[in-house]
């Protein structure tokens, strides 16, 4: 690589993580002020532990994450799986370019359209508040569901066809073929689109803000609550260990992908020792 390009990723690396730094160092400032670094502490992960209403927020986004991750990982798969078997070219397309709507549909958008939607059937039906966490749930799964169909469907547009007939030929039934057959031919790709989803729905602001309720709150709805007060070094330390937690997910999923990638080297390789 030339000197020239190294100076330009460097740059664009130190514009990228400098303020993430920054954030690192000082969430262990001993001291409140923000602009002076006066010692090493856990004062504010200390304080933070103690901070009730957001540790309840923290455990009102997992919840939410978790579900929303099970749900969408599920209904993804079986999604992937209906995609594939398609045979009119068109429809395949069809349902492609419906699947990519949420992805490429601006967050705020989404959110307003589904709060519209969700008051709508709410006053339908005559109940007395038509935001709750199952909104907020049926919301995250919607924004997720097409990044784990992303995910799911290369898997098994890889996998070779031949395997679940051959399955089913030696007296599989269908769903025994996909559990004991294709199921772990597709398993990187699940895992790695229930990792999206999970990092996805943890961070989300914008559509959570819009089909909340007033009983439940997210981190993120917490946070934002926050930047309108005071801000201290306490906001530095849950930004750092959202920031740990979401790179620890990102690196299962490189992990994953490589492992995959390795496996399906090794196959090409098999295949050609064979021919």
């Amino acid at each position: 690589m030339k000197l020239h390009a190294k100076i330009y990723t460097g740059i664009i690396l130190a514009f990228l993580f400098a303020p993430i730094v920054v954030m690192l160092i000082y969430s262990f400032n001993e001291a409140k002020s923000l602009s002076v670094y006066s010692g090493f502490s856990l004062r504010w992960y200390r304080e933070l532990l103690n901070d009730r209403n957001t540790l309840h927020a923290v455990k009102n986004t997992f919840t939410l994450a978790l579900s929303a991750t099970a749900i969408s990982t599920v209904m993804g798969t079986a999604a992937a799986v209906g995609i594939n078997k398609l045979r009119s070219k068109w429809y395949r397309t069809a349902m492609n370019t419906v699947t990519d709507i949420p992805m490429t549909n601006p967050d705020i958008i989404t959110g307003i359209s589904l709060m519209l939607m969700f008051v709508f059937v709410g006053r339908l039906f005559g109940a007395s508040t038509s935001l709750s966490f199952w909104t907020m749930l049926i919301a995250h799964v919607t924004f997720c569901l097409p990044y784990v169909i992303l995910q799911v469907l290369p898997k098994l547009q890889q996998m070779d066809k031949a395997l679940p007939e051959a399955a089913m030929d030696l007296g599989c039934t269908p769903m025994r073929a996909f559990l004991k057959v294709e199921l772990p031919e597709i398993l990187p790709g699940i895992i790695t689109g229930a990792i999206m989803a999970f990092t996805l729905s943890l961070d989300d602001f914008v559509i959570s803000y819009f089909t909340a309720g007033n009983g439940f709150e997210t981190l993120p709805i917490r946070i934002y609550g926050m930047t309108k007060k005071t801000v201290t070094p306490k906001m530095y330390a849950l930004a750092t260990i959202i920031f740990f937690v979401t790179m620890s997910l990102l690196l299962v999923s490189n992990l994953v992908d490589n492992e995959d990638r390795r496996k399906l080297k090794e196959e090409k390789v098999r295949k050609k020792a064979a021919k």
